[in-house]
């Protein structure tokens, strides 16, 4: 005999089993199918008065079908009942105060003095001021409104009427399952509930009990009626099929010939009786491959992080979120590391609120170093000197000017400055008792310097002055002219063509430097007269000329323009590889431009960085020359090349020492004297007839002071007393004679402060848009300032509601609700309240605001500070109020630690903002997308809510 069956030589259809036989074969439809065998069809288990046993909803399937429940209930273990799930077990169902399990729902409650407010879930004070809605009896038993003329109107929550005394709300079966456990039928005074045919009502009328199965009574004796009873179980028993009871089976039905054969779904374990399927903890095994945190639940498990990190989509593994790829993390530099990042601030700059930088006062802390003027900058400071002195190399210290000085006019001449035709023209004019008078004409020199090929540029640069020394070689020290005027242009020629048409045109490149100068009146003498003295200048400055057109030919060619230090440099250009090209400064690597780097400069003809040689340092990065290190007493000091700051051009004075010009050899600071830096010419005197313990002392904590001060103060030298620091002000160390100033618009709450964690910025933050927006406790997410108050409004555009997320908040209880945030309508204490606060809550809570615009408010009190908040909100059309409301009282959204990570991430709140403000954005994300941002349970949670929105069952 031929096996038809193994052989594929059969016509069954592809539902039905195919059975070999001695003739020929025979074909048997599947379980769940019917049919003769060659043709099989679904059966439809749900379609039926038992609705396939389901006690909620019946889902056919392809030769099954499937069982589920109404929101607010779970499977039961038998895959056909429908339990409720207690919403409270899970983070308190999200409510403030108490929560109130019901079955099918749950509820929120407050405790005395409190109600409800309008989201559900938080609690707000009552007012005892007139009958409104935040008098305690204004008698709505859920939402109270308050009405244009005065008074109140009652609402009810979603799934529940208004009843005729238009207080009360009459549950209805739209608000879980109106509370039953199996059917509910709405009449006008509420849910009836009823029971699948499988079950009896329990007393209470919403429950139902699985009815139990009569016991077959045998009267003893009758052991003939026995015998049939036991022969009628065999038979049952062999006879037993999935299509009865499920065959007995808690979950999954098999028919086979010996019989039925039960199976449990993952999560469950088959019992010895071969029917009962009961719970596994995964988390025994392998911490159920949960990369962090294991959490057992019934018929499943759940994976959680630890803070920092975020579940991916497998719901097991955690990656480290990269808090560097949100916006506004830091001010200036972030650094992500595993499970935190770090803010770091640029040069000049101090980090406060742990991710804000703020300008650093640097004349603050000990006048900065300088021995005479410190002026502030942002991110940086100069030191300044007084009249007849000049800035040291070492730019704190100040020499004095010896020989002798120009003729000081510069008091009595004013600059005046206009805007014409798009550009500013100056002059100068004298006051009322001065003359303007000149027996000597202005030297003017205009000279063309030419280029072959290449492109100029001009840019700014430092340390001009020693540059333009070095090139005018007769200054011997004395003011010998005076530069009244530079002016300097760059131009391109006509193109000059190659011998080869094919070949590129190079541009001749021409810069044209126009000169005026005045011949100081010191160079007239008796055996020179003026005109003399204008020969002289003249032909010094035509050869000073002669030394800058050299210096273009080396591509260095600089000049200093209305107190502004300028480089002109050519820019070479490379036929062959016109993309290779790079800055003044830069050279090519690999590729890309790279800037030469300090102690470096670029050469022009070996078109590379060299090594500043010996006796020149450089400081900056992508420059075109060295400066020239100041000259020591002992040149032997000086060390070798690529000196990239002045204190490597030889061997600095120590702190606590000093010399002449800052190089060895150096002399200790004399009693009563200190200095903290190296490379100095003096030493800061402790003040007010202090001395100190021994020479060469580098701090002021080595002056032999009266009493030392603590931190929080400093020694002031004329009372010799300890003085608190001032607010705004702080010093974290012992025996300090300064305090030092906060960073940037910063200060502290208090005189005495002690550390920079305690300057605060006290603007309040946020951005206010008209679809998505944020507010932000000042100093966030630093701890707020004492005694602060802000106030924020959002007006959305019309037809527009707004919803709030809060991800967590951080206000210190100990207070007495010193500290607080609260949501109204308006600046009215009686206006509708939509959430109010004074507490620290970790858990996230999302709500829609219960008036179309909100006035919010931030107030804190001179107790205890803390973090704070940043809450975002966003905008959406009025039209999905009921839905936007559905969701967010549904507290499955805050049952799952998943669900709560959720709303706490910017990435993934960002995304959903952008889809509820406006909905086309939707189309932005494809569903792959949507699977790796949101875990499935969230999915699952938002689907049935829309699907209930677009299609509510009856």
């Amino acid at each position: 005999d031929v096996d038809e069956c193994a052989l594929g030589l059969d016509d069954c259809h592809p539902d039905a089993i195919c059975q070999n036989t001695p003739k020929l074969y025979k074909c048997m439809c599947k379980v769940g199918y019917t049919g003769e065998g060659k043709k099989c069809e679904d059966i439809d288990e749900c379609d039926n008065d038992f609705n396939g046993g389901c006690v909620h909803e019946c889902f056919n399937i392809p030769g099954n079908y499937r069982c589920t429940c109404y929101d607010g209930f779970m499977l039961a273990h038998d895959g056909h009942n429908c339990l409720d799930t207690d919403e409270c077990m899970f983070n308190n169902g999200g409510c403030q105060h108490v929560c109130v399990n019901t079955v099918g729902s749950y509820e929120c409650r407050c405790k005395e003095g409190f109600f409800l407010s309008d989201n559900q879930h938080t609690c707000i004070h009552r007012s005892e001021e007139g009958m409104n809605c935040m008098n305690k009896d204004h008698g709505c038993a859920h939402i109270c409104r308050e009405t244009p003329k005065g008074g109140v109107a009652c609402e009810c929550r979603p799934g529940f009427e208004l009843s005729k005394n238009q207080r009360s709300c009459i549950l209805t079966c739209n608000h879980g399952n109106g509370g039953c456990q199996h059917t509910c039928d709405d009449a006008d005074n509420g849910p009836i509930c009823g029971c699948h045919p499988k079950y009896i009502m329990h007393v209470d009328g919403k429950t139902c009990l699985e009815r139990e199965e009569a016991a077959v009574e045998i009267p003893e004796g009758n052991t003939t009626a026995g015998a049939d009873v036991d022969k009628r179980v065999k038979r049952r028993l062999l006879m037993e099929t999935c299509a009865v009871n499920n065959g007995g089976c808690d979950r999954t039905c098999k028919d086979t010939s010996t019989g039925v054969h039960c199976s449990c779904p993952v999560g469950f374990t088959l019992q010895f009786d071969g029917k009962t399927c009961k719970d596994i903890d995964e988390c025994q095994s392998n911490n159920g491959g949960c990369d962090h945190f294991c959490k057992n639940t019934v018929g499943s498990f759940d994976c959680s992080c630890r803070k920092g990190f975020k579940l991916l989509t497998d719901e097991k593994s955690c990656q480290d979120i990269d808090e560097c790829s949100f916006e506004r993390t830091c001010d200036h530099t972030c650094i992500n590391h595993p499970g935190t990042f770090e803010c770091t601030c640029n040069k000049g700059y101090a980090l406060y609120g742990f991710t804000h930088c703020g300008d650093i006062n640097e004349c603050s802390i000990n006048n900065g170093g300088c021995q005479q003027l410190c002026v502030n900058t942002l991110g940086d400071y100069e030191c300044l000197c007084h009249s007849n002195y000049k800035l040291h190399w070492n730019k704190k210290d100040c020499v004095e000017i010896k020989g002798p000085m120009p003729d000081n006019v510069s008091h009595k001449v004013l600059l005046h400055c206009i805007k014409s035709g798009g550009s500013d023209k100056c002059f100068l004019s004298c006051s009322s008792d001065v003359q303007v008078v000149s027996d000597i004409a202005a030297i003017k020199i205009s000279v063309t310097f030419k280029l072959n090929e290449g492109k100029c540029s001009l840019k700014k640069t430092e340390m001009f002055q020693e540059g333009l020394e070095q090139i005018i070689p007769e200054r011997h020290n004395s003011l010998m002219e005076s530069f009244h005027y530079v002016n300097l242009t760059c131009s391109s020629g006509k193109k000059v063509h190659g011998a080869l048409s094919r070949l590129p045109a190079t541009r001749e490149i021409f810069i044209t430097a126009d000169f005026e100068l005045e011949t100081s009146q010191k160079e007239v003498t008796d055996t020179c007269d003026v005109r003399c003295a204008r020969k002289k200048t003249e032909k010094r400055f035509r050869k000073t000329i002669r030394t800058l057109r050299k210096t273009v030919n080396r591509d260095q060619f600089r000049v200093r323009v209305s107190g502004m230090d300028h480089e002109v440099a050519r820019k070479s250009l490379k036929l062959s590889e016109p993309q290779q090209s790079c800055g003044i400064g830069q050279m090519y690597v690999g590729n890309r431009c790279v800037s030469c780097s300090v102690g470096t400069y670029y050469d022009g003809e070996r078109e590379s960085c060299v090594l500043c040689p010996n006796g020149t340092y450089q400081d900056e990065e992508g420059q075109i020359t060295c400066d020239s290190c100041p000259s020591p007493q002992n040149p032997g000091n000086q060390k070798l090349a690529g000196a990239h700051s002045v204190s490597q051009c030889g061997d600095q004075c120590s702190p606590g020492e000093y010399s002449p010009d800052g190089f060895k050899p150096c002399l200790p600071c004399p009693l009563g004297t200190y200095q903290p830096e190296a490379g100095r010419v003096s030493c800061f005197p402790c003040g007010g007839g202090l001395t100190t313990r021994h020479s060469s002392a580098s701090l002021f904590q080595d002056c032999e002071t009266k009493v030392q001060c603590s931190p929080g103060h400093f020694y002031n030298t004329t009372t010799h007393r300890c003085i608190r620091c001032i607010v705004g002000t702080y010093q974290p160390e012992f025996g300090q004679n300064f305090c030092i100033s906060c960073p940037g618009n910063t200060t502290t709450d208090f005189d005495g402060s002690t550390n920079i964690t305690q300057c605060k910025n006290r603007q309040c933050g946020g951005e206010l848009g008209d679809y998505t927006g944020y507010i932000e406790s000042p100093n966030y997410p630093g701890d707020y300032p004492a005694n602060t108050e802000c106030t924020w409004n959002i007006n959305p555009p019309p037809k527009r509601r707004i919803l709030i997320v809060v991800p967590e908040i951080f206000l210190p209880i100990e207070d007495e609700c010193g500290d607080y945030l609260v949501m109204r309508k308006s600046s009215s204490s009686n206006s509708v309240t939509t959430y109010e606060t004074c507490q620290t809550y970790e858990r996230p809570i999302a709500f829609t605001s219960r008036s179309k615009k909100l006035w919010i408010q931030f107030k804190s009190n001179e107790g205890n500070s803390a973090k704070g908040f940043q809450v975002p909100y966003v905008t959406y059309d009025e039209d999905y109020q009921e839905l936007i409301e559905d969701i967010v009282r549904d507290g499955r959204l805050y049952a799952s630690e998943n669900h709560q990570e959720i709303l706490k991430d910017k990435k993934l709140i960002k995304a959903l903002f952008d889809v509820l403000a406006h909905p086309q954005n939707y189309f932005k994300y494809t569903a792959q997308e949507s699977r790796e941002m949101f875990p499935r349970s969230f999915i699952r949670l938002l689907r049935s809510k829309v699907s209930r929105f677009l299609r509510p069952y009856k």
